[in-house]
């Protein structure tokens, strides 16, 4: 069902991509093995069953990549994602849906967010090298909750406080839909690279690391 994927997919680069599996149901946890274990490039270096347990193997397998559950006994995802996102790539994948819940996961500095029945076992090795590269990775569930604020109304974003230029801001009003760099370069004809270089020096003026955290604040919903 790769349709609820928010963001296409980009060109994937070679290389081995280290996975940690952190998930309390042992059922999802060798799911998620199996299907990366036949996908090239990826190695599953690891599994945990609680976020306690995901830290300590954060620091010493140093994976490129967590595959990290929400809900887990004695330390919750959100707690996790908050204390591993500086040192490795934190995608949620998990059957949460609620719109608190992956705003909170986003905050914490989660470059992605995927909802169980959202993707499949062709584009989960493809998603996983996607955030890699910096795009974003989200089910629609998850971009809904970026671009809605919730039941609480917040005053109106000044995006011209942020200091973009005109053509900063067009690419970051695309990127707030769910485009992907290819999309992008296609509807405001340019290069690719044209528009990766753009995205970076968006992502320096707004003091951000990843599009989860562009969106948020572009739109409002950072919790600021």
């Amino acid at each position: 069902m790769t349709d609820d994927l928010a963001l296409p997919l980009p060109v994937i680069s070679e290389g081995p991509v280290s996975v940690l599996i952190v998930d309390d149901n042992t059922v999802v946890r060798r799911g998620l093995r199996s299907l990366l274990e036949i996908s090239d490039g990826i190695e599953v270096v690891g599994e945990a069953s609680d976020g306690v347990l995901a830290e300590s193997m954060v620091r010493t397998l140093h994976p490129d990549v967590v595959l990290l559950d929400v809900r887990m006994p004695r330390q919750d995802g959100i707690q996790t994602a908050r204390a591993i996102a500086a040192e490795t790539t934190v995608i949620m994948m998990t059957f949460t849906d609620e719109p608190d819940h992956i705003r909170a996961a986003l905050s914490a500095g989660a470059s992605g967010y995927l909802v169980h029945g959202s993707f499949d076992a062709n584009t989960l090795a493809h998603t996983i090298r996607s955030v890699l590269l910096g795009a974003g990775a989200f089910s629609a569930q998850a971009l809904a909750a970026l671009r809605d604020p919730g039941p609480a109304a917040r005053p109106a974003v000044d995006r011209k406080s942020f200091g973009l230029s005109e053509r900063q801001a067009e690419l970051m009003d695309l990127i707030a839909k769910g485009h992907s760099n290819g999309d992008i370069a296609g509807e405001l004809f340019l290069a690719e690279k044209t528009v990766k270089n753009h995205i970076n020096a968006i992502f320096a003026r707004l003091g951000v690391a990843s599009r989860a955290e562009a969106i948020a604040l572009w739109l409002g919903t950072n919790g600021s």
